[in-house]
């Protein structure tokens, strides 16, 4: 690799960007970057850390740059920075786990896709996705750019995922469905229709019964006799 990678984020997904970037790729890390208002810190689990301000010291024929940001403001802000860095010329390469089964390599710039996916053919994924542990993303599925899909959901064949929307943990949706941009998907949520722009899409409350109740006790002693 004749470029080395600088990751923009100091919080909790730079330093994951660093740990898999560096036992998982052979991207060489050599740095992090920062929004000024930030720059707390000239140093990062051993490695120089710099304002945004000074980035353009670092030629973009020398160096590249992830970034590893949260889903804040519903990926926005994730977006923003994204567009702003390529602007200043510089490669985003993506992480892509080598323990994911992945048939489909139609998967954009400054992705951070982790282990354990599922991906099945024609599936395309667009430019700043997350995919967090263990998703299944059906066949011929479109994910546009700036998503977030967080741990074990499953989206079904021929689906499409609109840009900057936030998907829960454990959310089911079904195939042939479409999920507009800027969404909300709730944890657990099982979708099976058509999602418009900006819709939060919540589950069900679970019940909770006291331990103190009778129904509790009788519910128990039904499936589980003495206990």
């Amino acid at each position: 690799m004749s470029k080395k990678l600088l990751i923009f984020g100091t919080g909790e997904i730079g330093r994951l960007a660093h740990f898999y970037f560096d036992r998982d790729s052979l991207w060489d890390v050599a740095g992090f970057v920062c929004d000024d208002e930030y720059f707390d810190k000239k140093e990062l689990l051993g490695l120089p850390c710099v304002p945004l301000s000074k980035l353009s010291h670092f030629s973009s024929k020398k160096f590249a740059v992830h970034i590893a940001l949260s889903y804040k403001n519903l990926n926005r802000n994730r977006k923003e920075k994204f567009l702003y860095i390529k602007e200043m010329g510089y490669e985003t390469p993506s992480y892509i786990s080598s323990k994911s089964s992945i048939w489909s390599h139609d998967i954009g710039d400054n992705c951070f896709i982790l282990e354990d996916q599922t991906i099945q053919p024609d599936v395309k994924i667009g430019n700043n996705v997350v995919l967090w542990s263990g998703n299944h993303i059906g066949h011929g599925t479109h994910i546009a750019d700036h998503v977030y899909i967080a741990s074990h959901a499953v989206v079904s064949g021929h689906c499409s995922i609109g840009e900057r929307t936030f998907i829960g943990v454990n959310a089911a949706i079904k195939d042939f469905t479409n999920i507009g941009e800027a969404c909300f998907v709730g944890m657990g949520v099982n979708i099976t229709k058509d999602c418009k722009n900006g819709d939060v899409i919540l589950p069900e409350k679970t019940t909770i019964i006291d331990n103190e109740t009778p129904l509790a006790t009788k519910i128990k002693k039904k499936y589980f006799g003495d206990f």
